[in-house]
């Protein structure tokens, strides 16, 4: 060995993009390995670099004793003062031993250690390049198939898109590109390995962020992302900038910035819309394109009643539930969307309860409404202490009002149920009919 092994190794460093000290550690690992296989594991071997010749240099050590009793470890005094005068009883000798006489059997075990500390070195490499890029956005080309999952090319090394991960009714052959997020980097024995989705909410707020300067630059933020992979994405975006609206730079000029996103996502529908702290704006937002004439707000209940008119209840609901469903994920509130038409006739039967209510006329039934208890329910699941914030009442009044109120839920509820004995042999279709026609309007 030479000098040239030291250029060998600079540049298989720069070619493999492997520090000089992991390669110089592979080689004396692989020298050592060849040379317990000429000489066996009794043998005291040492292997080291030496770095101003440029060579790996191995050495087998003996002890100077006065009778050799194993020749593996221990040399003669005599012998001892032929190689090095000045060695003296007990010391331990290093004898140089040519590597040239290894043989072929050891070179080939030299080769696979070699082979070995290059994989778990490039596998290191991998893993460190990766694992700071969790959130990014990556590249590839789909290489193969394994049961349901797709094998993806990242270049250094292969990515897995499994099939949960996948965008329903997405199509990939072998040759295809494929774009997709970096979930996850997991480091196994075997190597890396990189985790990738193309139906993680993330997914798009990261190529809004690729399409959209302001994103990264901090002055437009994504708030909140829902989605429902291949069919419908909402994302709610602010700006800190007061003269910048959040909503017209995610869609840019003639909607080119959002129709790139929607390019990738294969067509898939995305409602940009403005975050609000307040939350009944939020939910009137988050509800686009329907118009919304009023929102009930329930924080007990962490829920929301949205009023629409009749002709944008379709619209608001979306098909199959998917706008309120959608809206609902996007605010964190549960929303119940009815009709300007239900809404106003269930506040005239509330309102018309309160007046069956024994006692409660015109004015009683306005003060209760005006404090919230809308109908003979809502005065049933009242307390007294409720009640006390309306007008006019007290607290000999309040606990009747209540004792009232839940005896008329009682009495309404036994008027919609079907006796056992009213049954009778008579279609199906009857029996509803009756049933139907036994339910007052309020209760329908």
């Amino acid at each position: 060995m030479s000098l040239d092994l030291t250029k060998t190794i600079d540049q298989v460093s720069r070619e493999k993009g492997v520090e000089r000290e992991i390669l110089i550690k592979a080689l004396e690992e692989a020298v050592k390995a060849a040379a317990r296989k000429k000489y066996g594991p009794d043998y005291d071997l040492e292997v080291s670099y030496n770095k101003e010749l440029g060579e790996i240099e191995v050495f087998e050590f003996k002890e100077v004793v006065e009778n050799v009793t194993n020749e593996h470890v221990e040399v003669s005094r005599e012998e001892a003062y032929e190689l090095d005068p000045e060695s003296e009883l007990g010391d331990s000798l290093g004898i140089r031993i040519d590597t040239e006489t290894f043989g072929r059997i050891a070179a080939q075990s030299a080769k696979q250690v070699i082979m070995q500390r290059f994989k778990e070195a490039e596998r290191d490499i991998v893993y460190d390049d990766f694992k700071d890029r969790r959130g990014e956005i990556i590249n590839g080309i789909a290489q193969r198939f394994d049961r349901g999952s797709i094998i993806v090319d990242l270049g250094r090394t292969e990515g897995v898109l499994p099939a949960k991960e996948q965008v329903p009714n997405e199509t990939y052959k072998q040759g295809d590109r494929i774009r997709a997020f970096i979930l996850d980097v997991k480091q196994f024995s075997r190597g890396p390995q990189i985790f990738l989705s193309r139906t993680h909410p993330n997914f798009v707020s990261t190529l809004f962020e690729n399409e959209v300067p302001e994103i990264p630059e901090g002055i437009v933020r994504i708030m909140q992302v829902a989605r429902e992979p291949g069919r419908r994405t909402k994302i709610a975006v602010a700006s800190k900038d007061g003269d910048v609206d959040p909503v017209g730079a995610c869609v840019g000029m003639k909607g080119r910035r959002v129709q790139a996103v929607v390019q990738e996502l294969r067509g898939e529908k995305i409602d940009i819309v403005t975050w609000d702290p307040d939350a009944a704006k939020f939910i009137c937002n988050a509800l686009s394109p329907a118009e919304i004439v009023r929102v009930i707000v329930d924080e007990a209940n962490n829920s929301m009643e949205v009023v629409v008119p009749d002709d944008q209840l379709s619209l608001a609901i979306g098909k199959r539930g998917q706008n309120v469903r959608l809206a609902s994920r996007l605010t964190g509130w549960n929303l119940d969307v009815v009709s300007e038409t239900n809404y106003s006739q269930t506040l005239k039967d509330g309102y018309k309860s309160l007046l069956d209510l024994q006692g409660v006329g015109p004015k009683r039934a306005s003060d209760l409404y005006e404090e919230g208890f809308m109908s003979a329910q809502d005065v049933a699941s009242a307390t007294v202490e409720d009640l006390l914030s309306v007008e006019g009442m007290t607290e000999k009044r309040a606990p009747s009002l209540i004792e009232d109120a839940i005896k008329y839920i009682s009495r309404e509820k036994d008027a919609v149920e079907v006796p056992e004995d009213s049954k009778t042999e008579e279609p199906a279709g009857r029996d509803d009919e009756t049933v139907s026609e036994e339910v007052p309007d309020g209760e329908k």
